[in-house]
């Protein structure tokens, strides 16, 4: 039995697991957008491993044999073109493998304004030995604004630690294993302000797009922080300009951004109540090979004729969650 083509754009990164791949499938390494359409005629499945390139939409007429598209991403927002939303190509994406390293670097970014870290910096920095004032977490209250598999683990994590952690979905509901509450997205701006940490995880979707906007951050407390690790858009950054400027909220920790890279002209780089990382909050020694492996083994399943794992709901942008989930 032939072996199915399988076409990785590599963006010129290491491919982790390849010699694994090279024993399952007929593989194909493209460096850039260029080489992927050349090589996308005839190629069964593509294995977006630079997550961050682009180039299947351009060479999308050339995709004639394809089934099967995989992202090792939880966001599909920059895939999800409309020619492939509108196929019959498969999707699947990397839900699970984030959760841990993201749910610990929403923590870290609560635990940096509660126990008043940018003080601590701005005294240090000046030489000077002087006491500051901090807060306990046990007792505040959290949003966490998706309630995929990300903001669960989120949810999870800052409930160990005493926070009282609520969702905000698609739909409100109660009895929810892993927040007290689920409020519905429309009611963000009603409940924004019973909040101490408001969290976005949100895949990034025509509903979401500008999801934090001037009323939801007017309706936030004065002392409130936001941590945003889902996508740049979900918030509307001019408006959180103005408040974190202004000291309408008490800061915010951003790992995403709009645009990427933030340019260097943004007043956000200069704000002392704003910590800024380069989209890292997914990030950790072992990503990789968990992604590599979780690639893997959806491959045999492909080749086995199983059903594949995180398939997307490509009119809904993301893997749905199970019911009642």
């Amino acid at each position: 039995m032939a072996k199915p083509v399988l076409t990785i754009l590599t963006g010129n990164r290491e491919v982790t697991g390849l010699d694994i791949l090279r024993e399952l499938a007929d593989v194909r390494l493209a460096a850039d957008a260029d080489e992927l359409a050349a090589a996308l005629p005839g190629t069964e499945i593509v294995y977006l491993w630079n997550y961050f390139a682009d180039g299947l939409q351009q060479g999308w007429e050339s995709a004639d044999a394809l089934n099967w598209v995989h992202l090792p991403a939880a966001g599909v927002d920059r895939l999800l073109f409309p020619e492939l939303a509108a196929s019959n190509v498969t999707v699947t994406n990397a839900r699970g493998i984030f959760d841990a390293a993201m749910a610990e670097y929403a923590l870290a970014g609560i635990l940096y304004f509660a126990k008043n870290f940018p003080q601590a910096r701005l005294n240090q920095a000046e030489r000077r030995w002087q006491h500051f004032g901090t807060s306990n977490l046990a007792g505040t209250r959290a949003l966490v604004a998706g309630t995929g598999s990300i903001g669960r683990a989120t949810a999870r994590l800052l409930r160990a630690v005493g926070i009282e952690a609520d969702g905000l979905g698609r739909t409100a509901r109660d009895g929810d294993a892993d927040f007290g509450a689920v409020h519905a997205s429309a009611d963000f701006a009603a409940v924004a302000g019973n909040y101490d940490w408001v969290v976005l995880v949100a895949p990034l979707t025509e509903a979401t797009r500008g999801m934090l906007n001037a009323e939801v951050l007017t309706a936030m407390k004065s002392s409130a922080v936001l941590v945003n690790m889902g996508r740049g858009e979900l918030v509307v950054q001019c408006a959180l300009e103005g408040m974190l400027r202004d000291g309408r909220i008490r800061g915010a920790v951003l790992d995403v951004t709009s645009p990427e890279p933030l340019p260097q002209s943004s007043p956000l780089w200069g704000l002392e109540n704003v910590l800024i990382t380069p989209h890292l909050s997914g990030d950790s020694r072992s990503h990789l090979p968990a992604m590599a492996a979780q690639f893997e083994a959806n491959l045999r399943a492909y080749l086995a004729g199983e059903p594949l794992e995180n398939v997307v709901d490509k009119q809904l942008g993301f893997v749905a969650a199970p019911a009642g989930r």
